[in-house]
């Protein structure tokens, strides 16, 4: 059976998304190979479609557990048969599971990297036919990325004990190439088998809120405004998640908490009912990382400033899984970056890798502050480039520009008189004339621009923040960052150059439905998928995603040849649900 057919039958869907095929095709040739594909870029089927034609079983390295239920559950939906082995494996099912891939009725088997380096597990492992080891969120093995786990550093060690020999595919959505040649020589990964596609998230409308006075009213109103909506609020610490879910909950919305302080137990209750709909927001601290793999995540906002663009970008992506309109929203805290700062300052890693996390720190503040289109700045990041994206806020305010250069003048000159030798808060307090014991020691007074900008201290840091992220300035330097003048910020100076600035406008609310479609069908098919999931017990995204329901609603398919046309609905979903789902729309036609 080729790829196709397999994509089309099993999954529903009738054709590869890009870099799919290619790595797909590397594999099934018994390549070791590296995809690095954004969050919602199908990246598991790239190991479920050659396990289906593979003669043997396909092992998945998967860091979290709850993770591995959710993409066991979601392949048992399109008839796939696949199970886990972790810690929360009774040990009596163990050789059972085992013996089923022996015999070739269990073709996906998930575990832990931790349990691939038990020597008696290596040792069961030797009397299945492995073929491919698949290891997701690779870039846990890059003591350069922002997820560094010390088991992935074991796994070639342990795929090399593999009597079966199986070749190697390693997965992740945020490498910078850095992090890629790191994966690659880890895994023994050649250059030319890495199959990098588009780090853009078309669907992702990105925006940057800076520093709003109330930060748990501005969430709050958003809510309000998509109160059918799921989504995912990021904050930094314990104490805020749980503050933040009280206020929420207040005000009427339907919200949980997760964070790394509650019982494992709440912890899974949380998820879950997110995951079932029950709950319309979840607030958590990052240990709610890579785990949830809820595809109708609408919006997720980080109420604090988060720790680099790697982290950002992937909980960010958590947003529109399933390809529909989603948005990605960053609450700006200059604070934020201060306190990370400081615990970068105290932490006892070595020299070089306390610099790579303050130059990351950096690129949050030029993100913050960028002019340029968001997703642009971030597709930058990672290497690639694209082009600007048309919807993200600085975007939307492409019109909106103020001249700027008359103040942007006073702050390259203040730098240029202090002569590169403090940071943007030193260069601040010079520019709004403040009268504290710092400036008296400095004798800050005797300079030409001391007091020159008239404004708060904390808008004129963002006035140096924002020249640095646009070029007229430069920070150099990482435990002690100071400020100095570019060759662009001269030409500012020579009035060579003007500097604009964009007033931030709201955005212009999402459509929702296609032209073609009947809103009230959609409704009730939703309706419908919810009553067919709590039949089932699993998430309602598992049964159809969304954007099948907007399929159904715009086809309307009356038959079986028709709905296996809709997006998603392969062979197995249309035996198990077709003819609930085509009743919906026979109803809703005839009435």
């Amino acid at each position: 059976m080729n790829p196709e057919k397999i994509l089309k039958q099993t999954f529903g869907y009738a054709s590869f998304r890009p870099g799919q095929k290619k790595v797909i095709d590397l594999i099934l040739n018994k390549q070791n190979v590296l995809a690095v594909m954004p969050t919602g870029a199908g990246k598991s089927l790239c190991y479920q479609v050659p396990a289906l034609i593979n003669p043997g079983v396909t092992l998945v390295i998967s860091p979290l557990i709850s993770l591995m239920k959710d993409q066991i559950d979601s392949l048992k939906q399109n008839g796939v048969n696949a199970a886990a082995l972790n810690s929360t494996t009774p040990q009596e099912e163990v050789n059972p599971i085992l013996r089923q891939a022996y015999e070739g009725k269990i073709k996906l088997i998930y575990i832990t990297p931790e349990r691939l380096a038990m020597d008696y597990f290596r040792y069961q492992l030797n009397f299945l036919d492995i073929d491919l080891v698949a290891v997701d969120e690779a870039h846990c093995i890059s003591q350069w990325g922002h997820d560094f786990r010390p088991a992935y550093r074991q796994l070639l060690e342990g795929i090399n004990s593999l009597k079966s020999r199986p070749n190697i595919l390693a997965l992740t959505a945020t490498a910078t190439p850095a992090v890629q040649d790191d994966i690659g020589q880890q895994l023994n990964i050649p250059k030319e088998n890495f199959v990098i596609t588009s780090f853009a998230r078309p669907n992702l409308s990105f925006k940057v809120v800076n520093s709003p006075q109330n930060t748990p009213l501005y969430i709050a109103q958003y809510i309000k405004k998509h109160a059918d909506e799921a989504g995912i609020i990021y904050t930094n610490t314990r104490k805020k998640v749980e503050t933040l879910t009280a206020y929420l909950a207040k005000k009427g919305i339907s919200v949980g908490a997760y964070h790394g302080g509650l019982k494992a137990q709440e912890r899974s209750q949380v998820q879950e009912a997110f995951q079932f709909d029950e709950i319309q927001i979840i607030v958590a601290t990052n240990a709610f990382g890579m785990g949830i793999d809820k595809s109708n995540v609408r919006f997720v906002i980080h109420a604090s400033s988060a720790r680099n663009i790697e982290s950002y970008y992937q909980e960010a992506g958590r947003a529109g899984r399933d390809g529909e309109e989603s948005e990605a929203i960053l609450i700006y805290h200059p604070g934020d970056l201060r306190q990370y700062r400081y615990f970068i300052d105290e932490s006892d890693a070595y020299e070089k890798y306390r610099e790579l996390q303050y130059q990351k720190l950096q690129s949050i503040t030029d993100y913050a502050n960028t002019g340029e289109c968001l997703q642009q700045f971030i597709v930058r990041y990672f290497g690639q480039d694209c082009s600007p994206c048309g919807k993200c806020s600085n975007c939307l305010n492409q019109d909106e520009l103020t001249d700027i250069t008359t103040d942007a003048k006073k702050v390259i000159a203040m730098v240029y008189e202090l002569d590169g030798r403090f940071g943007k808060n030193i260069v601040a307090q010079c520019l709004v004339g403040s009268n504290n014991q710092r400036m008296k020691e400095l004798r800050a007074k005797q300079y030409d621009h001391f007091g020159s900008l008239k404004m708060s201290q904390k808008d004129a840091v963002s006035m140096i923040d924002y020249l640095t992220a646009s070029g007229y300035l430069k920070i150099e330097g990482t435990k002690y960052p100071l400020v100095h003048v570019t060759n662009r910020g001269w030409d500012v100076l020579d009035d060579k150059e003007a500097v604009h600035r964009r007033i931030a406008k709201v955005s212009a609310s999402k459509q929702l439905f296609a032209t073609d479609e009947e809103p009230n069908l959609f409704i009730a098919l939703k309706a419908k998928r919810k009553e067919l999931a709590h039949e089932q017990k699993v998430p309602a995204f598992m049964i159809f995603l969304d954007r099948s329901l907007h399929d159904m609603a715009r086809i309307k398919p009356q038959n079986a040849v028709d709905f296996l046309k809709v997006n998603g609905v392969g062979q197995a979903k249309m035996e198990k649900y077709g003819q609930a789902m085509m009743k919906v729309i026979r109803k809703y036609i005839n009435e």
